[in-house]
């Protein structure tokens, strides 16, 4: 069975595609076959992984809607054990589509109940409480949930936990949370080590001891469409991520 893993922050900006991209690529670098699934109508974890959004047939709008399946809109990347399933901005659209739909909370499980060939399936979630935010969290096992080391990190969060208390006790009892990932951290900074510090109060025992630094190669990769293992896999935010993977396998053990 595969160990579905929802990346997600209502707030945007967090590094939550980043963390999506590198952690996805870093898995299948560690030998598991790895689904990436781009749920966010920017598209950006597509287009972080170099691929031509104009030039697609199948994508995860038509799998939502029930026109393709899954296995339709997995893709291929050039590196070993990392398939995508990529979205486009049209995906937005869907959720008035389905607003009055039956299952339309459950489209996403189904859709990757479908695929158990996959060890890990990574979700990039879009930023907001959306229809399509809760069709991840219905479908996922963990939540990894990236947050700014910044003044207002933990302003909003409430609200997202108290969906996930809803979706517990309703239709996913598994879900839990994977870990909480601080990102952005600015080591040169006292705010950094403060917010770091608050975060653990507000999650004990579930924050990652590997952050995520401010780092320019980490911020240039997307633009090049590769994960920052390819683009430079001695910086240190290669470094990070590949020990926040790490960490990870651990904690789902």
């Amino acid at each position: 069975m595969s160990t579905i893993i929802a990346v997600t922050n209502q707030k945007g900006g967090v590094g939550k595609t980043t963390t999506a991209v590198n952690v996805a690529y870093y898995l299948a670098k560690m030998g598991h076959k790895t689904l990436l699934i781009d749920f966010d109508p920017q598209g950006n974890a597509s287009s972080g992984l170099g691929l031509d959004k104009q030039a697609l047939d199948v994508t995860m709008k038509d799998v939502v809607t029930q026109t393709h399946t899954l296995a339709d809109a997995i893709l291929g990347t050039p590196y070993q054990n990392l398939y995508l399933a990529p979205t486009i901005p049209e995906l937005a659209n869907v959720e008035v589509e389905l607003a009055q739909a039956q299952h339309r909370f459950s489209r996403l499980r189904d859709a990757v109940s479908s695929c158990p060939e996959f060890e890990f399936i990574i979700i990039d979630c879009p930023p907001s409480l959306s229809l399509l935010t809760v069709n991840a969290l219905i479908a996922a096992r963990y939540i990894l949930l990236p947050v700014q080391a910044e003044f207002y990190a933990l302003e909003g969060l409430g609200q997202l936990l108290e969906t996930v208390k809803i979706i517990r006790k309703g239709t996913n009892p598994a879900l839990d949370l994977v870990g909480v990932l601080p990102t952005m951290v600015d080591g040169r900074t006292s705010l950094s080590g403060q917010v770091y510090e608050e975060i653990k109060k507000y999650f004990p025992g579930k924050v990652f001891k590997q952050t995520i630094p401010r780092n320019v190669r980490l911020a240039e990769a997307p633009s090049h469409g590769v994960p920052i293992g390819v683009y430079d896999r001695f910086s240190k935010g290669a470094r990070a991520y590949k020990a926040v993977t790490k960490e990870i396998i651990e904690r789902v053990g």
